[in-house]
């Protein structure tokens, strides 16, 4: 009888092993922020549910390169998806930067009234590029953060600025205003500081610790300069791998966790500007003539955009309906 019980054990065995998948995720997030430490709750969760057939395997703080090297490695199956930002994801499915326009929002309340109607959309467009999205998280507005004083627009046009590697709409609206930016990967942005090759960048204040860019900056212009935010991204390809039933507690699970990652960066994206103030970073908002100067740039950048938007026109349209309509509301 024994022996009977270990040969159906031994054959069980590797059934089992057959059955379980370990899906390895990519993020230039640093571990030990709390953004990999729900990302690595949720591992858990989808584990223990799924009876150890479904496992994430993180590789944080850019050990796996860019977001290009990170979408190079999905398409040759050694990823098999990753935490990517929606510049990174442009090469794949260009609408997912439907936020990022420059001077696009001008609150919170807008981003919140806009993405409510919005998200659905964008993660369809990503399901149609080959990619399975478990939500879009909030990076928080950036700001133009520099090593030199950003107290007018004068002042911003003398500077080597950092523009995301394959941002489109970052290269046009710079363009717009007299500026060549400085083209670079994310993993390569904190180099470039240090280096001198770039003095100034654009990140949200809880990027720019995150990142270490905060001990090479002094300055930072107090205007919203655009929206940050990412995804979690694992190609249909391997997804469509999982038993149906896995493959719901994957999604219910880390839809649940970027969620809470999407409210937690709004908070603490207000922390972290009050650590920014307390280290004796300088926050310049424009006043009197400044104010203007500004705004002329703003009311540029805008127009070119609309311009020469390289965004699907029907989803522009319905997000620009959407912006129309709450500030309506707001008696803006």
């Amino acid at each position: 009888m024994l022996k009977r019980l270990l040969l159906a054990l031994l054959l069980l065995t590797p059934a089992l092993q057959l059955g379980a998948t370990t899906l390895k995720i990519a993020t230039l997030a640093p571990d030990g922020t709390r953004w990999m430490k729900l990302m690595r709750e949720g591992a858990s969760e989808v584990e223990k549910r799924t009876a150890g057939r479904v496992k994430l395997r993180f590789y944080p703080g850019g050990v796996m390169g860019n977001d290009n090297s990170v979408l190079r490695k999905i398409r040759v199956g050694q990823l098999h998806g990753g935490a990517i930002t929606a510049g990174g994801l442009a090469s794949v499915y260009p609408d997912i930067q439907s936020y990022s326009l420059p001077f696009l929002f001008r609150s919170f309340e807008e981003v919140d009234y806009v993405r409510e109607r919005m998200d659905p959309l964008l993660i369809n467009g990503l399901r149609r590029s080959g990619f399975i999205s478990y939500g879009i998280s909030e990076g928080g507005f950036a700001y133009l953060m520099s090593h030199l004083p950003l107290d007018s627009v004068d002042a911003l046009q003398q500077q080597k600025i950092w523009s995301p590697e394959g941002d489109r709409i970052s290269l046009t609206a710079f363009h717009t205003i007299g500026i060549s930016p400085v083209p670079l990967p994310l993993t390569d942005v904190l180099t470039g500081l240090q280096t001198g090759l770039i003095d100034t960048v654009g990140s949200s204040p809880i990027g720019a610790i995150a990142l270490q860019w905060h001990t090479r900056i002094k300055h930072i212009a107090d205007i919203p300069l655009i929206y940050l935010y990412g995804t979690l991204v694992i190609s249909e390809k391997s997804v469509n791998r999982l038993q149906p039933s896995d493959r719901v507690i994957l999604q219910e699970v880390m839809e649940k966790q970027f969620q809470l990652i999407n409210q937690q960066n709004r908070s603490d994206n207000l922390g972290a500007r009050q650590a920014l103030q307390s280290q004796g970073i300088i926050f310049h908002q424009p006043m009197n003539g400044n104010r203007a100067s500004w705004q002329q740039l703003i009311d540029k950048v805008e127009q070119r955009l609309k311009q020469e938007n390289p965004l699907d026109p029907v989803l522009f349209r319905q997000m620009q309906e959407h912006l129309a309509t709450i500030r309506k509301g707001q008696n803006r």
